[in-house]
């Protein structure tokens, strides 16, 4: 899927899913999804990332960034006019009303689609994420010494110690999983959002031993779309076949999915 281009934000924002090795190994659809959506002066992001081991993740995934396109759009208009101290609690609300509505829909059969999901809102005036799961957010913000910096947004604490688990939105505690930040920096100029496929390329471990961006992959990522105009064939298909690499692959054999977003006139 490739990302359209709407010229009335200051933002321009392109996405690509692919498929693990190990999906297409076993000929299992890819159960990353991702969608981005304009609403006024509102750009809303998504990622999602279905359980590998549920049968119908791939249609969870699909369907939570869908909920999350409808219900943090419908309400755009009201977040625009958010000051950032108000924000998070607004935030959680829209994402737990997605949270109710996907296991509405879904009902007794809610943990076959089981599915992590990523939210986040660039408004005029802040960056909010809000989220559950182990998808995460990098931000490209200012220079230091001439040098372009970049953020891992907070990232909720592992479910266990002793274990590799994650919530899901499907999840009865997923309430009390639900993690929620905001930024108020003008000075961010991209966000890249991930599923957890991507974590050993986007992210590496800091001096003091905590996690933070890849520079190089996060640098490359955004760069590309930097240049203006709407995101061609070719540039697509680059990024699609960077994901889908060798090189990648070694690193982690699940569904990679990549949604960027930068600042028109910024670069």
């Amino acid at each position: 899927m490739n990302g359209s281009e709407d010229r009335d934000t200051p933002w321009r924002a392109h996405g690509v899913s692919v498929q693990g090795y190990r999906h297409r190994r076993s000929g299992v659809p890819c159960q990353d999804a991702f969608e981005h959506r304009v609403v006024g002066p509102v750009t809303v992001l998504a990622v999602a990332d279905g359980a590998g081991s549920r049968p119908r993740s791939d249609e969870g995934s699909k369907f939570a960034v869908r909920l999350a396109m409808e219900h943090f759009g419908r309400r755009a208009g009201g977040l625009a006019a958010l000051s950032a101290p108000k924000v998070r609690d607004v935030l959680r609300e829209i994402f737990l009303d997605v949270r109710h509505a996907f296991r509405e829909h879904t009902g007794a059969d809610a943990p076959d689609f089981a599915t992590t999901l990523t939210v986040v809102v660039l408004a005029p005036e802040w960056i909010g994420q809000v989220s559950v799961g182990d998808g995460f957010v990098v931000l490209r913000a200012g220079t230091e010494d001439g040098v372009r910096q970049y953020h891992l947004l907070p990232q909720p604490a592992a479910v266990s110690e002793y274990s590799n688990e994650t919530v899901f939105l499907t999840s009865n505690d997923a309430a009390d999983w639900v993690y929620d930040s905001c930024v108020n920096d003008h000075g961010v100029d991209g966000v890249m959002l991930s599923t957890d496929g991507l974590a050993q390329a986007a992210l590496s471990r800091g001096p003091g031993g905590g996690t933070i961006p890849h520079t190089a992959f996060v640098e490359a990522v955004l760069r590309s779309l930097d240049a203006p105009g709407p995101v061609t064939d070719s540039a697509h298909e680059a990024l699609a076949t960077l994901l889908g690499s060798d090189r990648l692959t070694a690193l982690n054999a699940d569904d990679k999915t990549l949604l960027r977003a930068v600042r028109r006139g910024r670069s």
